[in-house]
Parts: structure tokens; C-alpha cells; sequence
């Protein structure tokens, strides 16, 4: 995934581009990850990150009642941060990354 690696860096910055590359792995890539907001309640935030115009904002709160609690403390552990600052972190930077991902303002094909 170097040129997934490159692209995260150059938006979120090194550190949190390792953490958005672990979340879209283990939810089936950037399709997964709108998939599992849209099932959640949030796809209208969601489908605002796909589509070319701005991004919706979603909030720390929201974006633990999308991946669930545990799901985000075990990522959380494994990012060595507390499971608060990940959240909020990926409240700041989720909606740019995927937006990033879909120039085009289309899931990608694979």
C-alpha cells in the first residue's frame, strides 16, 4: 500500500496516516468504511466525503458510535493513545481522507 501510505501522509501526516491505513484495512478499504458509517446512521455525513462538494463534520462521539467502543479502544491501544484523543483526531481528519480517496466523488473500484 505505498501509494495509500504516500497519499495519507501527504494529507493527515505521518502519524495518524498509519492509524487511517489500519481502520480502512481492517473495514474493507475506503467502501468498507462508508459502509460501516452508512449502517450506522451516519450516511448522509458520510456520503458528503464521497461527493465532491464539502465535507460534513462528524464528532468524537459520533465517530465511537460508528466503529463501536471496543473497536476503537483496541485500535486506540494499538496507536499508543488515549481512546478519547483517537476519536477526536479521527473526527479531524476521517472526513478529508476519504474525501481524498474519492477524487472523483465515486467509491473506488477495488
Amino acid at each position: 500500500m505505498g501509494l495509500l501510505d504516500g497519499l495519507l501522509g501527504g494529507i493527515i501526516g505521518g502519524g495518524m496516516a498509519a492509524v487511517v491505513k489500519d481502520v480502512l484495512e481492517k473495514h474493507g478499504g475506503v467502501a468498507g468504511v462508508v459502509n460501516e458509517f452508512q449502517t450506522k446512521g451516519f450516511g448522509e455525513t458520510v456520503k458528503s466525503w464521497v461527493a465532491t462538494g464539502p465535507n460534513k463534520a462528524i464528532s468524537p462521539a459520533e465517530i465511537t458510535q460508528a466503529f463501536g467502543a471496543d473497536k476503537l479502544a483496541e485500535m486506540a491501544k494499538k496507536a499508543g493513545i488515549p481512546v478519547d484523543d483517537l476519536a477526536k483526531k479521527l473526527s479531524e481528519v476521517l472526513p478529508t481522507a476519504i474525501d481524498k480517496m474519492t477524487p472523483d466523488g465515486a467509491l473506488p473500484k477495488t
